[in-house]
């Protein structure tokens, strides 16, 4: 099954990392971060307003324990939000496009614009 796994932090750049270590451990076939975004949440007994960007990514629900740890280990909130939500309708290609990505060995990861 194929899932897609979100998480949010206040710097593009952590999520950069995060993202590229993943693709590089072939635990996540793809990235996509946006923001920022406004979050509005409960922490500590109050309200808390802060700018935030999120990540989306793609991998088999096999993977998540994987994913989750590296996410964690990677993540600088004390309570990172990971969040994992099964893609139930997508086509054959992408589905066996992710499943291709997430199987193979380690790769080397190309920063952007090169």
């Amino acid at each position: 099954m194929i899932i897609s796994v979100s998480t949010t932090v206040d710097k593009r750049e952590v999520l950069e990392q995060i993202g590229r270590t993943l693709l590089k451990k072939r635990l996540v076939a793809c990235v996509q971060i946006s923001g920022p975004v406004k979050s509005m949440y409960w922490w500590r007994g109050c309200v808390e307003e802060a700018d935030e960007w999120i990540s989306v990514m793609k991998t088999r629900s096999e993977l998540y324990n994987e994913v989750e740890k590296e996410v964690k280990a990677l993540h600088p909130y004390d309570v990172p939000e990971i969040v994992a939500v099964e893609v139930r309708n997508l086509s054959h290609a992408y589905e066996k496009w992710v499943i291709d990505e997430t199987g193979g060995p380690m790769a080397p990861v190309r920063p952007s614009g090169t």
